[in-house]
């Protein structure tokens, strides 16, 4: 049977009823344990079966367009999923930068169950035409990762662009893969040939490596934050031979973890070659009056130097 505990006004069990055991009666019982065997099945059920993604029309080809509509909310990314699943890697052009970051959270967790589906998010630069500096460097470096695992093919969900970004030139994918380059521990290195072929990728020498882009040089030891990682790597060398290779904590300086080989990838998208500085001359003087060697940025990127707001 069942035994309730009536409550005093005060809100207190009177001492009458204070030492009544509680117990279900077998009626109520069984209600009980069918409702708690329907909700675990039902749970079971929900997790052994992944979301149905819906089947819409895809493009066959070149200039075949299709429309998707009645789609709100997250819907969105759910179709876009199923289409990476059935066609591969898309490129998704999105209104801004805020709805490209939220898709991009959507299909990350649709394509959950294919790891190897990744999903990269190509930035906007956050900076207008003739602004007098550029973009922050931890948006350079998140832009070059991107785009060089588009170049050498490692990207096989989807890359998201905001319609602002696709709006902007690429630095040629030949160009980027070519100012790119390996370190092995073992591996032969020359310090000052090190520096100075860091220095022409645009990395830039300061006494405390704290942001991408920077490198530091202390005897046997070089610190660099490469573009796209998420760490700086302390190069330990031995007469001219790579020692070791540790990533360290740019707030502390302290050495962490041993890592066998580093990809350096450039530090800017502007290109600063003897190719790209004519390219660069012939196009002032063709778009723009007056007398070029008066201008600032005329004469830095003429010496080889990227001036603020080179973008």
């Amino acid at each position: 049977m069942l035994v309730a505990r009536p409550l005093h006004p005060g809100g207190a069990a009177p001492r009458a009823f204070s030492r009544l055991p509680i117990c279900i009666e077998p009626p109520l019982q069984a209600v009980v344990a069918q409702v708690t065997a329907d909700i675990t099945l039902k749970s079971q059920r929900y997790v052994s079966q992944p979301a149905k993604i819906p089947s819409l029309p895809s493009p066959t080809g070149p200039g075949d367009i299709k429309r998707w509509s009645g789609l709100s909310g997250s819907a969105h990314g759910l179709a876009i999923a199923g289409l990476i699943r059935e066609r591969g890697l898309c490129v998704v052009i999105t209104a801004d930068a805020l709805s490209g970051q939220r898709l991009a959270d959507e299909l990350a967790f649709f394509l959950g169950d294919r790891p190897e589906l990744t999903v990269a998010h190509l930035p906007d630069w956050e900076t207008l035409p003739y602004d007098q500096f550029s973009p922050y460097q931890d948006i350079i470096s998140e832009r070059l990762s991107t785009l060089v695992a588009l170049a050498e093919g490692a990207l096989k969900g989807a890359l998201i662009v905001p319609v602002t970004t696709a709006l902007h030139r690429l630095m040629p994918a030949t160009q980027l893969l070519g100012t790119s380059f390996l370190l092995e521990v073992g591996q032969k290195m020359d310090p000052s040939a090190f520096r100075r072929r860091l220095e022409k990728a645009g990395y830039g020498c300061v006494n405390q490596v704290l942001e991408h882009g920077d490198f530091a040089v202390r005897g046997a030891l070089i610190d660099v934050y490469p573009m796209g990682s998420n760490e700086p790597v302390r190069i330990d060398l031995f007469d001219d031979e790579i020692d070791s290779l540790r990533l360290f904590d740019p707030e502390t300086q302290r050495s962490g973890d041993v890592i066998e080989r580093l990809h350096l990838l450039p530090a800017r998208e502007c290109p600063l070659d003897e190719d790209a500085i004519t390219r660069f001359r012939h196009n002032w003087r063709q778009r723009f009056e007056g007398r070029a060697s008066d201008c600032p940025v005329y004469k830095d990127v003429s010496a080889g130097m990227a001036p603020a707001g080179i973008e």
